[in-house]
């Protein structure tokens, strides 16, 4: 008992088993990772221990090995700080076997709390001269709800009128009416939404498409682009705001930058090479931009399927499975919705609708996100500039619903349609009579080409 008493007064021994926890259980960091700060802990070895250990399992969701703590200590250039390190780490790898870390587990909430509230004290002493006696009171009122949640649940009984009065989402629309008309308003703050197609059909276009609806209206966004480099999708979004096609920028510039001097919202383009950049990547980015006072309205993630996953998996759909419910979890995080896209088949290249069965690698991408939406376009779709959405999964309404839409990716133009109104008819009609269209197309295309090359006159 003894023992246990000492501990609970977060002595050094206390201290030196909180870093024996973190090293020994996966699920404890993860629990406490939210609240556990390195400056809580007196010695600056241990504050050390503790950042690297918090830091590499932020990245790859495990704690780090002996060996890699070594690795990570002797790349400490002050010898003193490198020896301290070193007992520190030895004393802590002594206790993970210790019969009382379930003890110190029980008491790290208090732990953080006391630390808190101490740290507060003494950085209010400086607003003491001030007289900045508000300022003091919120480190302190701040201080001592640290590590609580007063929220019980949700008393369901005795909450309808509160429960009706918030049933409303308040969501980050598309642009598209038809398609916020499904989703109830578009996508909410926590919610994922994705776009799926195969390759080359327009995945791309139709994310960009997405954030400059998003910034037309006044909005924040921040796009994070796997595949293109972060100017050439600046150049895309030129295109999508002026209707100038991208080979055209530069002979329209003036005209161009009436465009976007226009643009009330705001946009960040961040490129990260594929497969170099998790979802933890993205986190600590969006945590920096938070930090800045610019947490973006919405986020786009062009696109998932080639994040870099983390974790010990060996087969390629438990990794993405992984990498869309991590995805999901940083929009909850930040309370930001996010869109992302996702491969289909290659056999969706010859349908004129795809449905769930033709994503690819793991349908338990489709059983995460919130809103699912397909894009399809056959190569007369392409030359006619039209092509499909169709709704695969809505948490928020009805399913299974197919739009015509207008798809012209040398302006990056999009225009969704109901079937029901006269442009929508238009538009399915055209798509009805594709092979009547693309005989003519392709005629004329003949007849341009054999005016342009004398050669081909001896055919005539």
């Amino acid at each position: 008992m003894a023992n246990k008493e000492n501990l609970n007064q977060y002595s050094p021994t206390f201290q030196s088993k909180v870093v024996s926890s973190l090293l020994s259980d996966n699920t404890f960091t993860a629990q406490i990772s939210d609240i556990m700060n390195p400056d809580y802990f007196e010695s600056d070895s241990n504050k050390f221990l503790v950042k690297t250990i918090m830091a590499y399992f932020i990245e790859y969701k495990n704690v780090p090995t002996l060996e890699v703590l070594k690795v990570k200590t002797d790349e400490i250039g002050n010898d003193v700080l490198k020896v301290a390190v070193v007992e520190s780490l030895k004393e802590s790898w002594r206790h993970i076997e210790a019969t009382d870390l379930e003890f110190v587990k029980e008491q790290v909430l208090g732990f953080c709390k006391n630390q808190t509230l101490k740290n507060a004290i003494i950085e209010s002493v400086d607003l003491l001269e001030g007289k900045d006696y508000d300022s003091i009171k919120r480190i302190i009122d701040d201080a001592l709800r640290a590590g609580t949640d007063r929220n019980l649940g949700h008393e369901y009984l005795i909450s309808l009128e509160e429960r009706l009065n918030q049933s409303a989402r308040d969501t980050v629309k598309t642009g598209w009416d038809t398609i916020d008309e499904v989703m109830d308003g578009g996508l909410a703050g926590g919610e994922l939404g994705v776009v799926v197609a195969p390759a080359g059909i327009g995945k791309s276009w139709t994310l960009q498409a997405l954030g400059a609806n998003c910034v037309r209206a006044g909005l924040s966004v921040a796009h994070y682009t796997l595949e293109l480099n972060a100017e050439y999708v600046g150049l895309r979004y030129d295109t999508i705001f002026s209707g100038v096609p991208t080979g055209n920028l530069k002979f329209y510039q003036d005209d161009v930058q009436k465009k976007l001097d226009a643009i009330k919202g705001y946009l960040l383009i961040k490129y990260y090479p594929t497969r170099t950049a998790s979802v933890q990547t993205l986190a600590a980015h969006i945590k920096q931009m938070e930090l800045q006072g610019k947490l973006p309205d919405m986020i786009i993630v062009d696109y998932a399927d080639i994040l870099k996953p983390i974790g010990n998996f060996t087969e390629r759909r438990h990794q993405l499975g992984n990498i869309y419910e991590d995805l999901r979890g940083m929009a909850g995080e930040f309370g930001v919705p996010i869109w992302t896209a996702s491969q289909a088949n290659r056999s969706a290249l010859e349908e004129d609708v795809i449905d769930a069965s033709k994503v690819a690698e793991d349908y338990s991408k489709v059983m995460t996100a919130d809103f699912v939406i397909s894009m399809s376009r056959k190569v007369e779709d392409k030359i006619a500039n039209t092509g499909r959405f169709h709704v695969i999964k809505n948490r928020f309404g009805v399913d299974g619903i197919t739009f015509p839409a207008t798809i012209n990716t040398n302006t990056g133009h999009i225009q969704i349609f109901d079937k029901q109104t006269q442009q929508g008819q238009n538009v399915q009609g055209k798509m009805n009579n594709h092979d009547e269209f693309l005989r003519k197309s392709l005629g004329q295309k003949y007849k341009d080409y054999k005016t342009n090359n004398n050669d081909m006159k001896g055919f005539d």
